[in-house]
């Protein structure tokens, strides 16, 4: 573990030492070698339990897949950076690559954590780059309104799960995850223990979000640059999700009593969100809106707790990684080129730009599921999952399974058909930059299709 920690490490010397005209180079060539290194870890899905372990720092099959997804959205976000950062000044440049390295170095540290304070200081610690990366390089003014929304929603949240975590180190005298879930066998019915459980669950339904708590995520997607949007829609979303998996074992038996109206609230946030997508104009705020009732299901999965609940769970989490980071690349393509982020502006654009079209129908195709993409693996075993828990759960996920594609059709068509504005008419051309990076995205949709089990050698 730690012989990945140290090249990355590295990376910002790298970015501050090299020349200037070869710093993007370096950096894309450093960051890529990265993102190949961490594919061995693969191969820890094949194992039972926690492998290569030292003191305070492990993996195991759940936190592995989402290890080499963070790795491999370094280079892709470097990739996606290149083309608006090159006005910038050097500095700035460096810092911005600098930055987009220690929230990676952050999310490895969180994602192989083994003592539960070492994951929330984590936790927490990805909130520091984000924020700068939103509040610094964003594109409007409502930049630091959107900051705002993140940091302290982050922090109300987040707040109740330190004082959570301080009681039961309180009480078990450890937080150890290597020990923890099987430790905690008292019954808990106080209203004490409900305000517990409440605690420990909190700050990760406010960072997946779940809905009603969603409010900060279409603002921080709408003013964060490029790189911000991909990092937080494919891996700090899943943070939330990891989190929720690693602490609900050892919250039994109340999750079972109390999980009702979460779970309901993340159905229903799956219906209003893609009713809401169905009315967006602005193009980034209508991707931001699908990734949060795609992530309500990835909640509802995991409150259920079945095998197939968590299963069906990550593998969503990992499919919906890739796919929303694609659908922010494209919509930052439209944006270099026609400066605007309301979808009828930009309009018509196969015409001009027919390969990205051919990416859009790719990625908007993944993003409603189409088979036998593994989105639809992972809504098909929580869809199964849900109906189990209550068969009237169908007539919601059902709704909510036609209204994702319907907006992800909308979306598809307001970009892509209909007339060319008559502004648009000296484009320019698209780069193979872009279409290498939107290949880096969806190749490894297509790689889970032939290798399911690269997901599925986890469950419950």
């Amino acid at each position: 573990m730690l012989k990945i920690l140290i090249p990355i490490s590295m990376l910002t010397l790298t970015v501050w030492m090299s020349p200037a005209k070869w710093m993007w180079t370096l950096a894309l060539a450093h960051s890529l070698m990265i993102a190949l290194g961490s594919l061995p870890w693969l191969a820890w899905l094949s194992e039972t339990g926690w492998s290569n372990m030292n003191l305070y720092m492990a993996a195991d099959p759940l936190s592995a897949p989402l290890l080499v997804l963070t790795c491999w959205l370094l280079p892709l976000a470097i990739l996606a950076s290149q083309n608006h950062m090159m006005n910038e000044p050097l500095n700035r440049q460096r810092t911005y690559i600098s930055l987009l390295t220690l929230l990676t170095l952050f999310l490895i540290l969180a994602f192989t954590a083994t003592e539960l304070i070492m994951f929330y200081v984590m936790f927490e610690a990805t909130l520091i780059p984000t924020l700068f990366i939103i509040t610094r390089w964003g594109n409007q003014t409502q930049r630091l309104n959107a900051g705002t929304y993140f940091l302290f929603y982050t922090l109300a949240g987040s707040l109740p799960l330190l004082v959570a975590l301080l009681l039961l180190q309180n009480d078990t005298g450890g937080l150890s995850m290597l020990t923890l879930p099987f430790s905690n066998t008292q019954q808990l019915i106080s209203y004490a223990d409900k305000a517990w459980w409440l605690g420990c669950l909190m700050a990760f339904l406010v960072k997946m979000p779940l809905y009603g708590m969603h409010l900060w995520l279409p603002k921080a997607h709408v003013e964060a640059p490029i790189a911000g949007s991909m990092i937080l829609a494919a891996v700090l979303l899943k943070l939330g999700g990891y989190g929720m998996i690693r602490v609900v074992v050892m919250l039994e038996p109340l999750t079972k009593e109390l999980c009702y109206p979460f779970i309901v609230f993340a159905l229903w946030g799956i219906v209003m969100t893609s009713s809401i997508c169905l009315r967006q104009t602005d193009l980034k705020s209508l991707i931001a809106y699908s990734s949060v009732s795609h992530m309500g299901l990835v909640a509802s999965g995991i409150l259920i707790q079945t095998p197939w609940g968590f299963t069906g769970a990550l593998t969503l989490m990992i499919a919906h990684g890739f796919t929303s980071s694609a659908l922010f690349c494209l919509a930052n393509t439209n944006y270099e080129r026609t400066h605007s982020r309301t979808m009828i502006l930009a309009r018509g654009l196969q015409v001009l730009l027919p390969l990205m079209a051919t990416w859009w129908f790719i990625a908007s195709l993944a993003n409603l599921a189409l088979p036998p993409l593994p989105n639809l693996m992972g809504e098909l075993m929580i869809i199964s999952s849900l109906f189990g828990w209550s068969p009237l759960s169908l007539a919601i996920t059902g709704l909510g399974v036609i209204l994702t594609a319907s907006y992800s059709l909308y979306l598809f068509l307001m970009t892509q058909r209909g007339s060319l504005p008559p502004h648009a008419i000296a484009l320019s051309p698209s780069h193979s930059r872009e279409h290498l990076l939107m290949a880096l995205h969806l190749i490894p949709l297509v790689l889970l299709v032939a290798k399911p089990e690269l997901i599925w050698g986890w469950t419950a």
